[in-house]
């Protein structure tokens, strides 16, 4: 009941200017009988506007600035990117969200998994294709990226379904059977 509650409210206050410009509007229309209720509706409409357009550039700013964020860091969640811009964990996910759904011509990449988003920077994307084109296996993978800070194969997993869903891993040059086998019998 009481999220049933919060969800309504945050509704309410994403469309507060809809819900000030109705009363502007019932000032202006009383207006047209006193005309110090019409001077009353146009300072509001000012300081409506005004509010507006500072809300929108706040937007735009706080979304920069997470993409400014973002790729200074090979691979950063959207917790520790929360801590970096200080803003709460939903907002950033929001955002997070929004960049994973533009990411087809991109670069880097996004990916969620476990309930959080993970970005992953351009060279961490260019050095997975290269380590997997070679032949490498999951594992092999995964101990080559530690100096990316990926700490999981669910991760390589994760990045290796996002990349063929988006077209932009390209079939392995040599399978990882035929990769282990030279290795082995390169050591004999």
């Amino acid at each position: 009941m009481t999220r049933n509650y919060i969800i309504v409210l945050k509704s309410i206050a994403r469309k507060w200017f809809l819900f000030v410009i109705i009363i502007i509007l019932i000032v202006a229309y009383i207006g047209w009988v006193n005309y110090k209720t019409v001077i009353v509706a146009i300072i509001l409409t000012a300081i409506v506007l005004t509010l507006f357009v500072l809300y929108y550039f706040w937007r735009i700013y706080t979304s920069k600035r997470i993409e400014i964020v973002i790729k200074k860091y090979y691979r950063i969640d959207d917790i520790t990117m929360a801590k970096k811009v200080k803003r709460s964990l939903t907002f950033v996910q929001e955002k997070m969200f929004e960049l994973s759904q533009k990411q087809s011509g991109k670069n880097w990449l996004m990916i969620y998994l476990n309930k959080h988003y993970i970005f992953y920077h351009e060279m961490t994307i260019e050095k997975f294709r290269e380590l997997y084109s070679k032949g490498f296996g999951d594992k092999e993978i995964l101990e080559e990226l530690k100096e990316f800070n990926i700490d999981t194969r669910a991760e390589i997993k994760a990045i290796e379904d996002n990349l063929v869903k988006y077209n932009r891993l390209d079939k392995r040059e040599v399978s990882v059977k035929d990769r282990r086998e030279k290795e082995r019998f390169k050591e004999l």
